[in-house]
This record gives structure tokens, C-alpha cells and sequence, in this order.
């Protein structure tokens, strides 16, 4: 029989993956990787800021808030830039603002320009991720997306686990300046790395040429994307799933911990460091569930925000003084469970969207939870001080966005999945009949 005749587990087109697509995309993790070192590292310094410049909890949580802010505002922008431009060009822009932004951050002599200096880095930071994700896309065959994207994400965990480890460390062994100028040094190398040797996509599967810039592009790339239902659908799943432990990593889990658990700043570290371990296992058994059993998707999303929405009342609700050692080691554990949940959005995103709306789809997407971090960072903040640091009333804010997002995927689900399995009876189809 033909081979034409018989149907592939691949679409028409697919790249072939293998070692050198192993190679060039592990240059474009290692970017990520570097801006999330430098994205959480404020997670370990925030008691160590706000001694600092001498600010109270509002102050302090406008660095993540404006880092945020900038990073969510920049998503369907960098989307744009990756379909138009490439992966390569994003990605060097990208790392030269996020090393300045860290170097700027450790020699920054007042608030202010702590301040722009965190929102240069968001601006660099926003570049990377849905750039690997397109990397990815360019250079391994399309089933293998959901594991190409949860390892990518683990890997931005190892990046958080450094912030955890080392980074926290340094502070204390070295001082504020040595520690974040020191760090910038790791942002240069991976600047080096890709500027020699990464590519946008293995020889002979170019991209078609992009159309002519301009509003109406934009205008267009931006629409078809946000008519799908699983583009909106990945957003509220991202939405719901990812702010949780982002809030309690990026900033106040430290406070939490020391302050409203009387715990000592090296097991506080330590409790960050199991969020981090525990996303990093959580990525590699939700990438295998997610590549082998598709339907899976929804029920892994709202499993997580039902179970870390559970966690988390019994922990800040727990009756006396501080919930006992056990519950916050549980805790922390299913907060590992959020990042990679979150992914979960971009495999919703991902079949609805042909290859040249990729990155778009994908910045819409990621827009999601960190809308969702920002409004939860800014509101905790405001009611602890208005509360006078009652951090129970502060973190009830966290169930007011996950009830929005549950609605939201229910409401979308049934009509992004019929969706999904017409576009994939089509794409059956075109790989039945592609020449031999």
C-alpha cells in the first residue's frame, strides 16, 4: 500500500525534530531560563526591598504589580513581533532589556528607578516564553507540543530554584549590589548563545512570507485569533490556574510565611524551594498525561484550581495562631501543581490556530494569568494595609478570581472542544491525502 494511503500520527509539514532541534531549542530555554531567575528573584529580596527603600506593602508590591502589568500589556505585542519578525530577533531584544532591567535593579539608588528598572526587565521578560513556544513549534512535529511546552515550563521552574537557592543566599552572603549585578552577568552568556547559533526553524521547513505589516495586519492577526473559542478558552484556563503560587513565589509567600506563620526565613526558603521542586515534577506527569490523553485537558485544569482553592482555605483559615508544619508543606506541594496547569491553556490554544497565528494565540493566552497575579498582588497588598497585615483576609482575595475563571471555562469549554475536533477531522484529511 502507498504510504499516501494510509493516514500518519503527523500533519502535513510537521518538522522532524531530533538532536539538532533538541540543541537549538535548549538555547532558546536557556533565555527563559534566565528570565526567570531574574523575574523571581524579587520573590527571595522583598523583606530585603522594602528595608531597602524604606516602603510599606502597597510600595513593595508595585514592583511585581508594574513588572506584571508591563509583561501582561506586552503579550499580544511580542505575539505580533514573533509571527512577523522570528523567533531570534524576539529573543535577542528580548534578553538585552532583561539583563539591563536586572543590572539597572542592582544599582538602583532610590525607589523610582528600582521601579523602571523592574519594568524594563518585565519588558524583556515578556519576550521569551511564547518565543519558545513558537521555537518549539517550528522545529518538533505538533504532538509533541503539550511535552515540549511543560518541559520548557520546568525549566523555567529550575530557574525559580535558583532564585530560591542561590540567589536568596547571595543577598545575605554578598549584599544587594554584588547579588543582582553579579546575576545580570548570566543574561549576557545566553545573549551570546543565541546570537551564535540559535535559528527560527530547521532548513526546508520555512514559514510562507508574512504579509505587509501594518494596522490592518495587526488588526486581523489579533481578531481571527480571539474568534477561536480555544484561544479564549486558554486564556481563562491560564487565568485560573497559574496565580496562585505566582502571587505566593513572585512575592508574598516570604511575608506570609515569616510573618503571618512565625516560620525563620530559611525554612520559609526552603517551603519556596518545594513549590518549585514540586511544579517541576507536576510539569513532567501533566506534559505525559496531556500528550497521551487529550480529553484529559479540562479536567486536569479544574481538578488543580478545586484542590489548590481547598489548600489554601485550610491553611489561612486554620483555627489558632498559625496552621501547623504539615498543612503548609501540602500546600506548597499543590501549589507546584498551578504553572503546570496553566500550560494546559496553550494546549487549548494551540490546534485551534494555524502556524502563522501562533505566537499570537499564544500572547493572548498568556495574558491571562498574569492579569490575574497582577490584580491578586496589587489587591493583597492594599488589604494588608488596610487590615494591619491580617494576611487572611489579605489571600481570601485569591477565590474571588478563581470563582471568575471556573465560570468562564465552563462557559467555553463544550464550544472550544467541538470546535477543536473539526479542525482536527480536517487536518486528518490533509494528511490522508499528502503525496507520498
Amino acid at each position: 500500500m502507498s504510504s499516501a494511503a494510509a493516514p500518519t500520527l503527523s500533519l502535513p509539514g510537521d518538522p522532524p525534530g531530533g538532536r539538532r532541534a533538541a540543541w537549538v531549542w535548549g538555547i532558546g530555554v536557556a533565555v527563559y531560563f534566565v528570565a526567570i531567575i531574574f523575574r523571581t528573584s524579587l520573590g527571595v529580596a522583598g523583606l530585603d526591598a522594602a528595608d531597602r527603600f524604606d516602603v510599606n506593602a502597597s510600595a513593595l508590591s508595585t514592583f511585581s504589580i508594574l513588572q506584571l502589568l508591563v509583561y501582561a500589556g506586552m503579550q499580544i505585542p511580542v505575539g505580533l513581533m514573533v509571527d512577523r519578525l522570528g523567533t531570534k530577533k524576539v529573543l535577542t531584544l528580548g534578553a538585552v532589556l532583561f539583563t539591563l532591567g536586572q543590572l539597572g535593579f542592582a544599582l538602583s539608588p532610590s525607589y523610582g528607578m528600582a521601579l523602571a528598572s523592574r519594568a524594563l526587565l518585565g519588558c524583556g521578560d515578556a519576550m521569551t516564553f511564547i518565543s519558545v513556544l513558537r521555537l518549539g513549534a517550528r522545529w518538533f512535529p505538533a504532538r509533541r507540543g503539550p511535552l515540549i511546552g511543560q518541559v520548557a515550563a520546568l525549566f523555567g521552574m529550575a530557574g525559580n530554584l535558583v532564585s530560591t537557592l542561590f540567589i536568596a543566599r547571595a543577598l545575605h552572603g554578598f549584599g544587594w549590589t554584588t547579588t543582582f549585578a553579579g546575576s545580570a552577568v548570566a543574561g549576557v552568556v545566553v545573549l551570546v548563545l543565541l546570537l551564535l547559533f540559535l535559528k527560527d526553524h530547521p532548513e526546508g521547513h520555512e514559514p510562507p512570507p508574512a504579509e505587509h505589516a501594518g494596522a490592518a495586519y495587526v488588526r486581523k492577526q489579533i481578531a481571527a485569533s480571539w474568534r477561536e473559542p480555544g484561544t479564549r478558552l486558554g486564556m481563562w484556563v491560564h487565568f485560573t490556574t497559574q496565580f496562585p503560587a505566582m502571587v505566593f513565589l513572585l512575592l508574598w509567600g516570604l511575608p506570609f510565611l515569616v510573618e503571618a506563620q512565625g516560620l525563620s526565613r530559611s525554612t520559609a526558603g526552603e517551603l519556596l524551594t518545594l513549590v518549585v521542586l514540586s511544579n517541576m515534577a507536576f510539569g513532567l506527569v501533566y506534559g505525559q498525561i496531556i500528550a497521551r490523553h487529550h480529553a484529559a485537558r479540562a479536567p486536569l485544569a479544574l481538578g488543580t484550581v478545586a484542590v489548590t482553592a481547598l489548600l489554601w482555605a485550610s491553611t489561612i483559615f486554620y483555627p489558632g495562631d498559625h496552621a501547623p508544619m504539615w498543612l503548609l508543606i501540602v500546600e506548597c506541594v499543590v501549589l507546584g501543581a498551578c504553572g503546570p496547569a496553566s500550560m494546559i491553556g496553550f494546549d487549548f490554544a494551540r490546534p485551534a490556530n494555524p502556524p502563522e497565528r501562533q505566537g499570537t494565540a499564544s500572547g493572548i493566552v498568556n495574558m491571562g494569568g498574569f492579569i490575574a497575579s497582577m490584580t491578586t498582588l496589587f489587591a493583597v497588598g492594599v488589604l494588608l494595609d488596610a487590615t494591619g497585615d491580617n494576611y487572611r483576609i489579605a489571600f481570601a482575595s485569591v477565590f474571588v478570581l478563581e470563582a471568575l475563571g471556573v465560570v468562564q471555562i465552563l462557559r467555553l469549554h463544550s464550544r472550544a472542544t467541538h470546535r477543536e475536533r473539526d479542525h482536527h477531522v480536517v487536518s486528518r484529511v490533509e494528511a490522508v491525502h499528502v503525496p507520498a
